[in-house]
């Protein structure tokens, strides 16, 4: 290959992703990845069905399912009693949405992805620090650290939450949430982990923290999360969330949840942060990719799907505009309906944090509330696990926020104290 049509900063989930859609409508396809070798760091993954749809498109919902674990419900527990609050039947969802809620390895999705753009002729190359990104006349260009420059029609920034590219938009930096994920994964043959029925997701949800599991590569291991608030954060900090708050923030949890903290990796944690959104994604021949456009938190589990989302919109609009208006027309049509789903996405993670973290009062009315919702009412995910929007009109409406203060007072006692 010599001057690629596209060329993707960025390898991960988010690059390579983008890299297959547009690759397989034939356009030649250069991926640069900073990091001596492809690969993904984490633990697990829930694909809603707006993803799972996208991987059916792909031909790879298959492997994908046979390399993760569909499980049948989604449950919501207080953190504290232990108590179920909410869930959804994953095995409607499936009949309503048309597409199945999956969780896999991040690893084994990144793998899958790797392979597909191998399969397709995606040039792909490690060792590549992206240092600036460019217009030309031509088209866009990328500077190396090593000096060399690289050109191609246009570059899609999939650079991760300190994108290179999103200072040619926006002079902002990433926002702390002062949260911080502890993370472990546990084989399943013996031990706390055998015990555990991995046909749910569960997520615990308590003061300023929360606690998540859900079983990974056919129920071979129990994937835990463990997310609370640091006091070392709040109070300015360099040094947050350390082990020791971990044991804190836990401690006036439930037993169960309790018992999965010795399983967390302490010798590693990830600081959360996202960014205010933004509505501009594209500056002439280069746009933003994923995180590099749309770091959210985590609490509606759409991270790595708003990027593989945006890549299968870039191909759908290569397919339909290519011919006809170029890479202006894409790119118009990316920027005219990506950035305004990926807001409501943004703010709504932030607002659902939120709500997971609730104490007192709150917490309570939080709890009477989510008990009274109906397990097949979808109110809330209609706008989220529809088919992925090519056009600002086919964007569905939001939801409608119900208020803390509608609880019925009568019912707060014993909703969680």
């Amino acid at each position: 290959m010599t001057d690629p049509d596209v060329i993707v900063v960025g390898g991960g989930i988010g690059g390579l992703s983008a890299a297959y859609a547009l690759a397989r409508r034939g356009l030649a396809v250069r991926v640069l990845e900073r990091a001596a070798a492809f690969g993904e760091v984490g633990a697990g993954i829930q694909l809603a069905p707006n993803c799972t749809r996208i991987l059916d498109d792909y031909g790879l919902l298959d492997e994908a399912k046979a390399l993760g674990v569909l499980p049948d419900a989604m449950i919501m527990r207080d953190a504290v009693d232990g108590t179920e609050l909410t869930r959804l039947d994953l095995r409607d969802l499936e009949r309503r949405y048309g597409f199945p809620y999956l969780v896999i390895h991040r690893s084994d999705l990144h793998a899958m992805l790797l392979r597909a753009c191998e399969r397709v002729g995606v040039d792909l190359r490690t060792s590549q620090h992206v240092t600036a990104c460019a217009n030309t006349a031509d088209g866009a260009s990328v500077t190396l650290a090593d000096g060399r420059v690289e050109e191609a029609r246009v570059v899609i920034a999939a650079d991760g939450l300190h994108s290179v590219a999103r200072k040619l938009i926006v002079d902002d930096e990433p926002v702390s949430s002062a949260y911080v994920a502890y993370r472990g994964t546990t084989p399943t043959a013996s031990g706390r982990a055998a015990d555990v029925d991995l046909s749910e997701v569960v997520v615990y949800v308590g003061p300023r923290c929360h606690f998540v599991h859900y079983g990974l590569r056919g129920g071979e291991l129990l994937n835990q999360v463990a997310v609370f608030e640091s006091p070392k954060a709040r109070a300015g900090e360099e040094d947050w969330g350390t082990p020791d708050e971990l044991d804190a923030a836990f401690a006036a949890t439930c037993d169960f949840v309790r018992g999965g903290l010795p399983d967390m990796w302490r010798d590693r944690w990830w600081r959360m942060y996202d960014r205010d959104p933004i509505m501009t994604w594209v500056d002439g021949n280069i746009a933003l990719l994923g995180d590099a456009a749309h770091p959210p938190l985590q609490y509606i589990a759409q991270g790595a799907i708003m990027a593989i989302e945006d890549g299968w919109v870039l191909g759908e609009q290569a397919a339909r505009h290519l011919d006809g208006g170029g890479w202006p027309a894409v790119l118009a049509a990316y920027q005219a309906v990506r950035p305004e789903h990926c807001r409501r996405v943004v703010t709504t993670s932030r607002a659902w944090g939120e709500l997971w973290h609730l104490d007192g009062l709150a917490r309570r009315q939080r709890n009477v509330l989510l008990r009274e919702r109906d397990t097949y009412d979808y109110a809330f995910v209609d706008w989220l696990y529809g088919p992925t929007a090519l056009d600002p009109s086919d964007e569905p409406p939001m939801f409608t926020p119900i208020p803390l203060s509608s609880a019925p007072a009568d019912a707060l006692t014993g909703a969680g104290g």
